[in-house]
């Protein structure tokens, strides 16, 4: 058993919380919040019972830690009815809710301190993602606060901030005890096989991934409109 912090697991406990409170702020939607806490429950379960520590299973279990949540946000962009609800959400909780990569990537550094995870994974090393939580107030403000930025603007910080989530997947996904490790093998990342640690790509990798695919698709829309509307 890895040596964890009370501090770390308390804090990252809180972390998933004020994510899911974003998510439903931007949702409204009970029954979204209701289902992600049920898949949030199982997941622990599994952790607490070592599921995703084994390493010599196969297929690695690392896939089912990462993978059921990014193949369910691939299926409801791919469905119209689906996607009608992610169209609903509300695009300034969307780009607030961002703000959480900033309290996570202090968690994922104090796994590093602690061995969980390769120093790659950090703001020390190769993960930039914390710029998209620290940028997100001011996002925030300057488009729907002082109406000085655009619609433009927040697409291409959404498409950028997407670019530094899929960065940090991959370093970790490689970093991985699996078959597939490229990175780190003097530290691997085992982190995410502990709970709660375990809600990081199974919760809140796919909450991050929607609200960016979402707010997407939303100014995407709307831009096309205004084109429309100008022509």
């Amino acid at each position: 058993m890895a040596e964890i912090s009370t501090f770390s697991i308390i804090g990252f406990i809180l972390t998933t919380l004020v994510t899911l409170w974003f998510l439903y702020k931007a949702s409204r939607n009970k029954k979204i919040l209701l289902g992600i806490m049920i898949w949030m429950f199982i997941v622990g379960v599994l952790g607490l019972s070592g599921f995703y520590r084994n390493t010599t299973a196969f297929p690695p279990r690392f896939f089912f830690l990462l993978g059921p949540g990014i193949l369910f946000v691939l299926i409801i962009f791919l469905n119209r009815n689906t996607r009608q609800v992610t169209d609903s959400f509300h695009l300034k909780w969307l780009t607030l809710l961002h703000v959480i990569r900033v309290p996570v990537e202090f968690s994922l550094y104090y796994m590093f301190l602690e061995g969980l995870i390769p120093k790659s994974m950090t703001f020390d090393g190769f993960n930039f993602d914390i710029l998209a939580g620290m940028t997100a107030p001011v996002i925030y403000y300057l488009v729907f606060i002082k109406k000085w930025g655009s619609y433009k603007g927040l697409l291409f910080w959404n498409i950028i901030c997407l670019g530094l989530l899929i960065n940090v997947l991959t370093i970790a996904f490689l970093s991985a005890q699996t078959p597939l490790q490229k990175l780190a093998f003097e530290q691997p990342n085992i982190g995410v096989a502990y709970v709660p640690f375990v809600w990081l790509p199974a919760i809140i990798v796919p909450i991050v991934l929607v609200s960016h695919l979402s707010s997407i698709r939303q100014l995407y829309i709307l831009l096309k409109e205004e084109q429309l509307t100008i022509n």
